[in-house]
């Protein structure tokens, strides 16, 4: 070392930079070392030889270190290759007027780490003195044998990494193989979902179509069927009168008995009863005269009428023996009901002051298209319906009068 320190002190005057050859020769191996990655050198090597060197990365090093000290066709591929390569810093150290401007960037890239830019520079720069040159050289020196330990630890430190590594390896096979095997059960599951949920669609969709089949047949259906809409009210007007016929029957029981007990009391069997206590805050059905006909079971229908003396024509047709049915004529019941009531009446009786006019020639129409009685009455009191009833069931013939009687 200190034959190499003898060695021409570094100029500090001009602003010319110096070459690589014209740095002192104990400067070359660090240059050589720090500046040049290995393939890089034997790149250079190789190009300046025209050929491939056998030698060792060792040879290398010191076939290399050894053409620096001289200019020739190695020396200026590794200066050219060494401007090149650190051209941004050494650009930096330009701003650098006197050494103690370029010792603090020199101490920059120490704290930095990042030296082998700012070794060339410094080492390269006009203002580079030789107790510069010689810290620099002691700072590198120093760097290397830091590195070296660091090396050794960190070889130490990647076998460790390297066996944690082999363990981590086997645990993620192991993990990966248990997710292979999840991922195949979660997708046969997924297959079999699908297929349920195909099946359930196409099931959907049947019953869909049979939903769909059966709406048009129910319209067809209700097309076929006129009256269709008109069947719930019917029905239910039909349980009321048989509602209605039971609670008669049960008060035709009764009057029946006290009756009995009346005529065996007064020993008079063949004594008429006139009237009939009201049930039901109903009013007498007969006042005026006593029911003296039989309608033999005759289904007699009222239409038109004052509200309140129905239940007063029902009493009267039904003690008389008929089946009574009523409509309003239009003021509250459907037009479109009247056709199905009239085609069930074995007799019409249409109180032609208290109906609507459509009504009544709905009425004489279809009486007249069917042959159907009707008798037209204007009063709409219940003697009046008494008296058209009797003398209709006082003739033999009486069922076969013409259509239109007028009974005032």
């Amino acid at each position: 070392m200190s034959d190499q320190c003898a060695s021409p002190p570094a100029s500090t005057t001009g602003s010319r930079r110096r070459r690589l050859w014209n740095l002192p020769a104990l400067c070359h191996c660090p240059v050589v070392g720090v500046c040049f990655p290995l393939p890089a050198l034997r790149q250079l090597v190789n190009k300046a030889l025209g050929g491939k060197a056998v030698a060792d990365d060792y040879d290398v090093h010191v076939g290399a270190v050894a053409q620096c000290t001289q200019r020739n066709r190695l020396s200026e591929l590794l200066q050219k290759d060494l401007e090149s390569r650190y051209a941004s810093t050494v650009q930096g150290f330009r701003a650098a007027r006197d050494t103690p401007a370029v010792a603090d960037l020199w101490a920059a890239a120490l704290r930095k780490a990042d030296v082998a830019g700012a070794f060339w520079a410094t080492l390269t720069h006009p203002r580079c003195d030789d107790a510069l040159q010689e810290a620099v050289l002691r700072d590198m020196h120093m760097l290397q044998h830091q590195a070296g330990a660091a090396v050794r630890v960190d070889a130490a430190r990647v076998n460790e990494l390297i066996k944690e590594n082999g363990v981590l390896a086997r645990e993620l096979g192991k993990a990966q193989e248990r997710c292979t095997r999840v991922i195949a059960e979660k997708s046969a599951q997924i297959n079999e979902l699908h297929a349920q949920l195909m099946r359930q669609r196409a099931t959907a969709i049947g019953k869909d179509t049979q939903i769909a089949f059966l709406s048009q047949d129910l319209e067809q259906l209700k097309a076929s069927l006129p009256d269709y809409e008109y069947t719930t009210p019917l029905r239910q007007k039909l349980e009321h009168m048989r509602a209605r016929q039971a609670e008669l029957e049960a008060q035709n029981a009764l009057l029946r008995q006290r009756l009995s007990q009346a005529q065996r009391s007064l020993s008079l069997p063949n004594r008429e009863v006139t009237c009939a206590p009201a049930t039901d805050g109903h009013k007498q059905a007969l006042k005026e005269s006593p029911i003296t006909f039989h309608l033999k079971e005759k289904t007699i229908l009222c239409v038109g009428g004052r509200h309140g003396n129905v239940p007063n024509y029902r009493d009267v047709i039904e003690k008389a023996g008929g089946q009574f049915a009523h409509h309003d004529g239009g003021m509250e019941d459907s037009q479109a009901s009247l056709d199905a009531v009239l085609a069930a009446a074995d007799l019409v009786i249409c109180q032609a002051g208290c109906i609507s006019h459509n009504a009544y020639w709905r009425v004489k129409d279809h009486c007249k298209r069917t042959g159907k009685q009707c008798v037209f009455v204007e009063n709409a009191s219940t003697s009046s319906l008494t008296r058209t009833l009797q003398r209709i069931a006082a003739d033999d013939t009486g069922w076969d009068l013409a259509e239109n009687t007028l009974e005032k």
